[in-house]
């Protein structure tokens, strides 16, 4: 294997430190995003999950907007966990083809694992832990579903963007970032 892949982390709230922790476990360079200059040199970014209302003002605040976009749209692969679903969908950063329903499964004392069969992962069902977590609700012809929970989409692939509503940092299981790296070597 080459260099070690550059993967950003959205910074502004939420878990990026579980994400970083993750990442580096792997083999990755991380670097915290904060200010759009981050975002130069990035092989992959992953926005965490978090608070999405709280993520979408740090982003106005910082001017971060527009240089994500441009991310996307150069073909940088985008890991978005649970909020970061919610960042990457229609009516936020308008990233994926998708649209998502916060706290679906309901609020903080609703938060449960489940296991979760993943179209691409092999290795059986993955553990997902699920904290006020979003599902998508409608998605594009374009959008791959690769899991659903009780007849909810809660994972999916668009491009080289992939999204998930579980948060996939807090588990032993590393699968979602090992795919999400496979999609930054390619």
């Amino acid at each position: 294997m080459g260099e070690a892949p550059l993967i950003g982390v959205l910074a502004l709230q939420g878990g990026f430190q579980a994400h970083a922790k993750v990442l580096r476990g792997l083999g990755a360079k991380v670097r915290e995003v904060r200010v759009p200059g981050e975002l130069d040199g990035l092989q992959g970014l992953v926005i965490p999950g978090g608070e999405s209302t709280t993520m979408t003002l740090g982003i106005e605040r910082e001017g971060l907007a527009e240089p994500l976009r441009s991310l996307a749209a150069d073909g940088t692969p985008i890991l978005g966990s649970c909020a970061g679903l919610i960042m990457l969908d229609r009516e936020h950063l308008n990233l994926m083809d998708i649209r998502a329903q916060r706290n679906a499964f309901g609020r903080q004392t609703k938060s449960f694992e489940a296991n979760l069969a993943v179209a691409g992962l092999a290795g059986g069902p993955l553990r997902g832990i699920f904290i006020r977590a979003p599902w998508i609700v409608e998605h594009g012809p374009g959008v791959r579903i690769l899991a659903v929970l009780e007849g909810h989409p809660v994972a999916a692939r668009e491009g080289h963007m992939l999204a998930v509503s579980f948060h996939a940092e807090l588990s032993e299981d590393d699968r979602v970032h090992r795919l999400f790296l496979k999609s930054v070597e390619r």
